[in-house]
């Protein structure tokens, strides 16, 4: 009887443990089913990285599941969108004056072949302003984005977009851009041992700062200097646009102009031709359908809210020679936005 007793409890035992490792099994496989999406973006402590990890549950939801959407974040926006051309990610932070770079083989993209493809369009989502601020202490000795010319000058990290951003505003000006490498987080220390003259500032969508500038504004007083008139119209007859951002929107404390005067860009998460169509379809569609709910929780995206397919209009039309990623093109054409003159990526 004990020894009957004893084979029924081991028997039970045996398909308890057997049931459990079947229900291991089946989550192991379910987990490698789920494929990959590595969202390639700039470091940490940048906003495009911000956008980005609060993004995954939406993507994630609108693709069923099915995929799994890591962040990795590089020290450079040029560095992100090589790794998604270079196949260690698939999904790119750039922007506009990015993919004229890459796609003209300028700058950090100089001689550089992707050893997968080139990004095309896919997603434009916010817009950034670009201007020059330095401290509050050494403001009197700045009249024109000129006075910054030759000297050592924090542009942001070497790659970041605003980085190029404003290489193109002194090429089309004629100045001389001298960059200083430093860490983002030693902004304050490096304005205040006056070992760089100024530092570019950026807002998104006219509000959000980075976060190491809010760090910045805390432990200092700052001044903007914003470019003299004959800049501003040299800038326009040039093909850039300059607006007007309400430096309270931006800024705690008073910048020492009523209106700080930036030249914009528009920044993008885009991907190679070979992602599915149905993934960059699903992706925008989410977007597009959770615009509102977005701008709530962050004013960077207001702009995109607002209008969000003529955000993705305005995105393709700076740069209208590059291809446009098909799912991108499948949602344009169901809101009636397509331009046939624009090429679909293959």
């Amino acid at each position: 009887m004990f020894k009957r007793r004893l084979d029924y409890s081991l028997s039970a035992s045996l398909v308890a443990l057997a049931a459990f490792f079947a229900v291991m099994a089946v989550g192991t496989a379910s987990a490698q089913e789920r494929k990959s999406i590595r969202w390639a973006t700039s470091s940490v402590d940048s906003y495009g990285y911000k956008v980005a990890a609060s993004m995954v549950k939406i993507v994630e939801e609108a693709l069923g599941g099915q995929y799994t959407v890591t962040v990795n974040p590089y020290p450079s926006t040029t560095g992100a969108m090589k790794a998604a051309m270079d196949g260690t990610g698939e999904i790119g932070y750039t922007a506009d004056v990015g993919m004229t770079q890459l796609y003209a083989g300028e700058g950090g993209f100089k001689d550089y072949t992707p050893a997968k493809a080139k990004l095309v369009h896919a997603w434009y989502a916010y817009p950034m302003e670009s201007f020059m601020a330095t401290s509050a202490k050494d403001a009197g000795k700045y009249r024109c984005w000129g006075d910054f010319s030759g000297k050592p000058v924090f542009y942001t990290t070497a790659g970041f977009m605003n980085w190029l951003n404003f290489q193109r505003i002194y090429k089309t000006l004629g100045y001389q851009f001298k960059h200083v490498q430093i860490d983002a987080k030693s902004q304050t220390d490096a304005l205040q041992a006056g070992t760089i003259a100024g530092s570019v500032a950026y807002t998104t969508a006219g509000r959000s700062l980075a976060p190491y500038w809010k760090e910045t504004e805390v432990r200092m007083d700052v001044k903007v200097i914003n470019p003299c008139p004959e800049e501003v119209a040299k800038l326009k007859a040039a093909g850039l646009a300059v607006v007007d951002v309400n430096p309270k929107d931006a800024f705690s404390k008073d910048v020492g102009v009523t209106q700080i005067h930036g030249v914009p860009i528009l920044f993008a998460y885009n991907v190679r031709p070979d992602m599915p169509e149905d993934v960059v379809y699903k992706m925008v569609s989410a977007f597009y359908k959770n615009k509102d709910n977005l701008a709530q929780a962050d004013p960077g995206f207001t702009p995109m809210a607002k209008d969000f397919v003529g955000m993705q209009v305005q995105g393709i039309n700076a740069n209208p020679d590059i291809p446009v990623h098909s799912g991108l093109a499948k949602f344009l054409k169901e809101q009636k936005a397509w331009n046939n003159k624009w090429k679909i990526a293959k």
